[in-house]
């Protein structure tokens, strides 16, 4: 992909416009016409599309004849048969289950659409969609199960677990905007500068606090009391996991590639009871087939074997590290065990991916 180019400043999707751009598309060819309707909407940007292979379901859901007539949406439709029979669950089943009455449920997988804005490592802009389909389900209720109160009627789940033929298939592809906690669109250099920001501010709150707060260690002879801030010197300069993956990336061997071919970043950025909360996990695109995990008998060299075979297998450099950080493909232990290694000269890394993995031994982090 290529940055951005062009004499003009290039307009930043915004989600207003991208949704608009969606609704234009037809479902018939919306996979293939989704990267050119961005780029047309946003000349400059060179769009790419990476899908994730997560399933979710929407609570829209419609009540459907077998003619293809539809009824209404499901939880009012619904409401309002309760309210028939007195809110009698049992009598609304028994009633229904003899109908050919059937629902409608909108299922779909996720997928990343990233734009480079500049030559720096968190240069991209990313755009989380949703890539839904609309499905006959099945019948309005389990004919097998009573249920056992209005909620399994009003929003049933027993559908979800069986696969679909294509022959109920009703409508879609069509492309949404996810709502990932205010991460449906973002610049990633942005977002990063927002995180390291709040955390600043999160900590400097409570300096009055910390300084005066007190450390009291009793012993033998007698109890020593250590401010806070004494015994923890560098509170203030904590740095966020989030732009320290991307430190670590910029000054590893991964740099010559882009985090979006590889990652894709599930943001969060929220108020909880008056506390800002932001940040992202990544999610790898192509994780490796196996996890690699800590053993008793692993060897360091054996270890390192692992690392170059998980490399190759996802086609990145230090590859390996960024899984680590992942907290799931990578055993954390198996960074603190080739640290070790790397510390007493049994074996070596290139010099920036050592820096990288010792700076991290040092004070780790994870998603």
């Amino acid at each position: 992909m290529k940055a951005c180019e062009s004499d003009d400043p290039a307009r930043l999707p915004d989600a207003a416009s991208l949704e608009t751009v969606l609704a234009g598309l037809d479902p018939a060819s919306a996979d293939a016409d989704l990267v050119p309707a961005l780029t047309a909407a946003f000349p400059g940007f060179a769009f790419g599309i990476a899908p994730i292979g997560d399933d979710y379901w929407r609570d829209t859901r419609s009540v459907l004849r077998p003619n293809g007539t539809r009824l209404g949406e499901l939880r009012p439709w619904m409401s309002a048969e309760l309210a028939k029979e007195n809110g009698d669950v049992t009598a609304v089943w028994k009633r229904l289950k003899e109908t050919d009455l059937q629902i409608t449920e909108w299922r779909g997988t996720s997928a990343f659409v990233s734009a480079p804005t500049g030559p720096g490592v968190a240069d991209y802009v990313q755009i989380a969609l949703g890539r839904e389909i609309e499905w006959r389900a099945g019948p309005i209720v389990n004919p097998n199960y009573r249920p056992f109160g209005e909620e399994e009627l009003l929003d049933p789940s027993w559908p979800r677990t069986d696969q679909l033929p294509g022959s109920d298939r009703l409508a879609g592809p069509v492309y949404r905007l996810l709502g990932r906690a205010g991460g449906a669109v973002i610049h990633v250099r942005s977002f990063l500068d927002r995180c390291g920001r709040i955390e600043r501010e999160k900590r400097e709150a409570k300096r009055p606090e910390l300084e005066r707060r007190v450390i009291r260690e009793s012993g033998p002879g007698g109890t020593r009391e250590t401010p806070f801030l004494n015994a923890v010197p560098d509170y203030f300069d904590f740095v966020p996991r989030e732009l320290r993956f991307f430190q670590d990336w910029e000054e590893s061997s991964a740099s010559p590639q882009r985090v979006f071919a590889h990652w894709a970043l599930d943001i969060r950025d929220y108020t909880h009871k008056g506390a800002r909360e932001v940040g992202f996990i990544p999610r790898p695109l192509q994780p490796p087939k196996e996890r690699l995990l800590m053993t008793p008998k692993a060897s360091v060299h054996l270890l390192m074997d692992r690392i170059e075979a998980v490399d190759h297998e996802i086609g990145l450099p230090f590859g390996w590290f960024f899984l680590m950080t992942h907290g799931h493909w990578v055993d954390p232990d198996v960074g603190h065990a080739i640290a070790e290694g790397v510390k007493a000269q049994r074996v070596r890394l290139p010099d920036p991916d050592a820096r990288v993995l010792l700076r991290w031994a040092d004070r780790s982090y994870g998603f």
